[in-house]
């Protein structure tokens, strides 16, 4: 079952993984073309492997003599390192706010790879070429989303799948890459995850997509492998914390309100970093609705102490949490515990702010 995203084709489940429990199903406008398929999807991947196609995840080539200090100027974390590094990192205007929040993967002295969400590769696209242009950097910014495909092996026996598939053990620590290949074809392995478990983003040239989709569909099946779609990979980063670009981060939001102040890297200059206050007045938090079939999609109204104090920046269900999920900028002081009210379908549903990640 398709969804659309920037133009992509995208899958939001397959129908034929609705073996869940209806029971879960949402109440009101959240139910609508709601599939026990998504649950299934959701624990096949906590408990064993679930495959996912990202091919539709901007990318984009930085390369040339000035590409490291160019990046080193835009992004607020430290992204020249080694080799095989990949930095999660937010890229700031010069109020501090997250103009950008994508991934950069350093391949070679001169040579990078970013990776941003499907909805964005125009913006970043822009904001990268107009970066250099007012430093007056000599590098090469490319959109080469069309040139890889990109599918994502997550959960716990991800690693049993690849065993055999790869020339050695893809032991690659958390947050590098490494070229190597799955069967017979050649790929960039990144050690990265936006579920919560471990595992993979796996890029190819997109001429081998199809015969890496099938190599590893049929060396995860004796594993329990299960191909998701994207509102499984929703639920999934929504109880590991995981942000969205474009709701719970955007131009009006700091790193250190989102929570995401390990991203940052003061010490060093950067676009926007004088902007920043590392103890803000308000912070995204997590909460926990007291009835699990009530669930919020995003802007619904927030009340505190009896009062609207902020809206629903994304919301959904966990699956292995069992709980209706939302996020929500909230003063500083409203820490775990504290009790709110968020407004689904006309109706205050009791919540509490809870530790994150679920």
């Amino acid at each position: 079952m398709f969804g659309e995203k920037a133009g992509w084709e995208r899958v939001d489940f397959y129908a034929g993984n609705a073996t869940g429990d209806e029971r879960e199903r949402p109440r009101g406008w959240a139910g609508r073309g709601w599939s026990s398929a998504v649950g299934a999807e959701h624990r096949a991947t906590r408990t064993a492997a679930g495959l996912f196609d990202e091919s539709s995840f901007a990318k984009i080539e930085v390369t040339g003599p000035d590409a490291a200090e160019l990046l080193e100027h835009v992004c607020a974390n430290r992204v020249a390192r080694e080799a095989g590094a990949v930095t999660y990192t937010q890229a700031l205007n010069r109020r501090g706010g997250i103009a950008c929040d994508f991934t950069v993967t350093r391949r070679g002295e001169d040579d990078f790879l970013v990776v941003t969400g499907t909805a964005f590769g125009g913006h970043d696209l822009g904001w990268l070429r107009g970066q250099a242009a007012r430093t007056g950097a000599t590098a090469r910014i490319a959109d080469v989303t069309g040139q890889y495909a990109c599918f994502a092996l997550w959960g716990p026996r991800a690693g049993d799948v690849l065993a055999g598939l790869t020339p050695g053990p893809l032991d690659v620590p958390s947050m590098t890459s490494r070229e190597t290949s799955v069967g017979d074809v050649p790929v960039l392995a990144l050690a990265v995850s936006f579920v919560g478990e471990p595992g993979w983003e796996l890029y190819c040239s997109s001429e081998y997509g199809r015969v890496l989709w099938e190599t590893l569909w049929r060396a995860g099946r004796p594993h329990g492998l299960v191909a998701g779609g994207y509102r499984a990979i929703d639920s999934l980063r929504l109880e590991k914390g995981y942000r969205v670009r474009g709701a719970d981060v955007g131009p009006e939001t700091t790193p250190y309100e989102a929570g995401l102040g390990f991203c940052v890297k003061p010490g060093k200059d950067f676009v926007g970093r004088d902007a920043l206050d590392p103890d803000p007045p308000r912070r995204l938090r997590c909460l926990v609705l007291a009835d699990p079939r009530a669930v919020a999609l995003g802007h619904e109204p927030v009340r505190l102490d009896g009062r609207v104090a902020s809206r629903v920046t994304s919301g959904g269900y966990g699956y292995t949490a069992r709980a209706s999920i939302a996020y929500a900028y909230l003063p500083a002081g409203a820490g775990p515990g504290t009790p709110v009210e968020v407004e689904v379908e006309g109706a205050w549903v009791p919540g509490t702010v809870v530790e994150s990640p679920l």
